[in-house]
């Protein structure tokens, strides 16, 4: 029996993305060496972490509708759009907030429209309870057969996906270093790095919830918990998608610093967090420190396609 084509085979991303070095004089003057993983490249639409979560699940739908959930902002519910898009099969996101379907759709929520993606708003309540058995079968009671992938897309199968980017950072740095919002980055990531290296985790957003979903993902991933890694919390700038005028100027002063585009709320705070962090003499001299870009600023949401009407 003919297997179907892999997704690899089918999208082409760029893969092992490049690694590249940058002189950076508040990492240089500590002996910290800078290094930039650009996933960011890995896929125009399917950009760096999305891309490594997504592909074991997405084989796993093998052309099923796929229904995953996210804020209205979600780059996970654009990328699993545009992967609809792309491979031919029809996405459900759920989104937090049911006043939005009473306003007009923003430009994140516009694109996955636009991708074919059906939007069904809940109230954010009963988003809150997402993962509760009676909100998944009141929505598997709506729409049938489908391939529940959970809030960015962080499970057990993406975990298993990141790992390639450990692989592909194996011998090239002494520390790896990501944004994480549910988690499922950080853990495959760790996962994957040779022994010896070590993953950073830099959260996104406050509440001190992601070292336990990172050993949870960990343990339906692997079995167990797996490599070197650790979180730095300080940085979260108030929260998911905040920021300040502090921020703002250090992003802005690295992309004419390296001419890299600092995507605002992941990247950003990464970049921040690992300067500051060189400052405070954090990491020996010596030391390769590898930033994992992970997206691109947002660009403007595509004209409507056929596949949404």
């Amino acid at each position: 029996m003919n297997r179907p084509p892999r997704l690899d085979a089918l999208l082409k991303p760029d893969v092992p993305s490049l690694l590249h070095e940058v002189q950076d004089e508040r990492f240089a003057r500590r002996g910290v060496r800078l290094l930039l993983k650009r996933d960011d490249l890995i896929h125009p639409d399917l950009p760096g972490n999305k891309w490594r979560k997504l592909v074991l699940n997405l084989e796993a739908a093998a052309g099923r509708t796929v229904l995953t959930f996210g804020g209205a902002y979600s780059n996970h519910l654009r990328a699993t759009a545009a992967a609809g898009r792309l491979l031919g099969f029809p996405t459900i996101g759920v989104v937090r907030g049911d006043e939005l379907a009473r306003r007009p759709l923003n430009p994140s929520l516009a694109r996955c429209a636009a991708d074919g993606m059906r939007l069904h708003f809940l109230d954010r309540t009963t988003y809150r309870a997402k993962a509760s058995p009676e909100v998944l079968e009141g929505l598997l009671s709506l729409y049938g057969d489908v391939e529940v992938i959970p809030e960015g897309g962080s499970n057990a199968l993406a975990a298993q996906g990141c790992t390639a980017l450990g692989r592909e950072l194996g011998g090239e740095s002494d520390v790896a270093a990501v944004a994480c919002g549910t988690g499922g980055t950080l853990a495959g990531l760790a996962g994957g790095l040779d022994p010896g290296q070590r993953a950073l985790g830099v959260p996104v957003l406050r509440g001190g919830f992601l070292g336990p979903a990172v050993e949870r993902l960990q343990r339906e991933a692997f079995g167990a918990p797996s490599g070197n890694w650790s979180l730095e919390e300080r940085f979260t700038f108030g929260g998911y998608a905040r920021s300040t005028p502090e921020l703002e100027a250090f992003a802005t002063d690295f992309e004419d610093r390296h001419g890299l585009p600092v995507e605002r709320v992941y990247v950003a705070k990464l970049l921040f967090a690992l300067t500051a962090l060189a400052e405070e003499g954090a990491f020996e001299p010596g030391a390769r420190v590898a930033a994992v870009i992970t997206g691109t600023p947002d660009a403007p949401p595509p004209q409507e396609s056929s596949a949404s009407r």
